[in-house]
C-alpha cells in the first residue's frame, strides 16, 4: 500500500523533474544504502517517471547520470543531445491508471497484461508527447539513417528455417518455434503504428521484429530478470518510449512498495543501459544478409559484447521454485 504522502511527493516530482546531477546523486545514495536510501529510491523512481511520461528529451540524460552515480564513473559513450524541455501536466486519469498498475504489480499479473496496461498509460499523455518523443529518438546514434527508408520489411520464417545449424538464423528460428513465439512479438498491423509520427512508426515496427533477435545477439536470456534488462538495452539503443514507461513502472513500484528490491532492479537496469550505450547502433543492421553467420561471428563483426548479467538470469524463477 502506497501512502497518500508518498503518492503526493511522487506525483509532484514526476511533474517537476530533477537536474542531471541530482539524479546522479540519488543513484549513488541508493547504492550506498543507509537511512536515506529509501527516500532516494522513491525520488529516483519519480525522476524516471518524469523522463518516461513528461519529458522524453531527458531519458538519455537521466539514465546516463544515474549510471554515472551508480558506478561512480562517467558515461564513456558519446552524449545524446537533448532538446529544450517543456514540462506538461498529467491528467487525473493518468494517475488513476498509474496507481492502479503500481498496486497490482507483484500480484501475479502475466507479462501480456503488464505490457497492455503500461502501454495504455500513453493514451493519457499530451497531444504533443508523440512528436516530442519522435524528435528525442532522432538524437540517438543510427536512428535517422535506419529510419530513412521507412517501415522495415518482414522477416520470413522459411528463410530462417533454411539456415544452417549453429547460425544466427537457425538460433532465431528455434527460439521462435520452440517457444511458440510470433516472429514479430505482436502483429504490427493491429497496432495502428502508421498513425505515429516518424521515426516512431519505424522504431516500433522494428523493435517488434528485433526484440527476440537482440536477446540472442546481446546474450539476454528469456527470463523475467532479463526481460527487464533488455528493456534497458533497448532504451539505450534508441530511446524506446515503451521501455522508458516500463522501467519507470519497475523502479517506481519497487521503490514505493518493496524498496529492498530496488537496488537489484537498478543494478539490472543500469548495467543493461550501459551495455546498450556502449554497443554500436543495431537498428540498421541488415540481418537478412547475415542469417547464415554464427552469433559469435556477428558479435565480432558488429562489435557487440554479451550482456554481463550481474545476477543469475533466472533469479526470479529460482525464487518462485524455492
Amino acid at each position: 500500500m502506497v501512502s497518500d504522502i508518498d503518492r503526493g511527493r511522487f506525483e509532484a516530482l514526476t511533474l517537476s523533474g530533477l537536474s542531471g546531477s541530482e539524479v546522479a546523486a540519488l543513484a549513488a545514495q541508493v547504492r550506498a544504502g543507509g537511512a536515506t536510501s529509501e527516500d532516494a529510491a522513491k525520488s529516483l523512481g519519480a525522476a524516471f517517471a518524469h523522463a518516461a511520461f513528461v519529458a522524453p528529451e531527458r531519458i538519455a540524460e537521466y539514465y546516463d547520470q544515474a549510471a554515472s552515480g551508480w558506478y561512480g564513473t562517467p558515461m564513456t559513450a558519446a552524449p545524446v543531445s537533448a532538446s529544450p524541455v517543456l514540462n506538461e501536466a498529467l491528467p487525473p486519469m493518468f494517475w488513476n491508471d498509474f496507481w492502479g498498475l503500481v498496486g497490482d504489480t507483484g500480484s501475479g499479473m502475466d507479462a501480456g497484461t503488464v505490457t497492455v496496461r503500461t502501454a495504455a498509460l500513453g493514451a493519457h499523455l499530451s497531444s504533443t508527447y508523440a512528436e516530442r518523443l519522435a524528435q528525442a529518438c532522432m538524437t540517438y546514434p543510427g536512428v535517422a539513417s535506419a529510419a530513412a527508408n521507412g517501415p522495415p520489411g518482414r522477416f520470413r520464417l522459411e528463410d530462417l528455417a533454411a539456415c544452417p545449424e549453429g547460425s544466427l538464423g537457425h538460433a532465431f528460428y528455434r527460439m521462435t518455434i520452440d517457444n511458440g513465439f510470433d516472429l514479430e512479438v505482436l502483429d504490427r498491423d493491429n497496432l495502428n503504428l502508421e498513425r505515429l509520427p516518424e521515426p516512431l512508426h519505424y522504431l516500433n515496427a522494428r523493435i517488434l521484429q528485433l526484440h527476440d533477435l537482440w536477446h540472442i545477439v546481446g546474450g539476454y536470456h528469456l527470463t523475467g530478470l532479463h526481460e527487464i534488462a533488455i528493456s534497458g538495452f533497448q532504451l539505450a539503443q534508441f530511446g524506446h518510449g515503451y521501455s522508458a514507461m516500463f522501467l519507470a513502472m519497475v523502479v517506481g513500484s519497487t521503490s514505493l512498495k518493496a524498496n529492498a528490491y530496488c537496488p537489484l532492479m537498478l543494478e539490472t537496469i543500469l548495467s543493461a543501459w550501459v551495455h546498450g550505450r556502449q554497443t554500436p547502433a543495431l537498428l540498421g543492421v541488415v540481418w537478412e544478409d547475415i542469417w547464415a553467420k554464427t552469433p559469435d561471428e556477428i558479435r565480432q563483426e558488429l562489435g557487440v559484447s554479451i550482456y554481463p548479467s550481474p545476477f543469475p538470469p533466472n533469479l526470479f524463477e529460482q525464487a518462485v521454485a524455492a
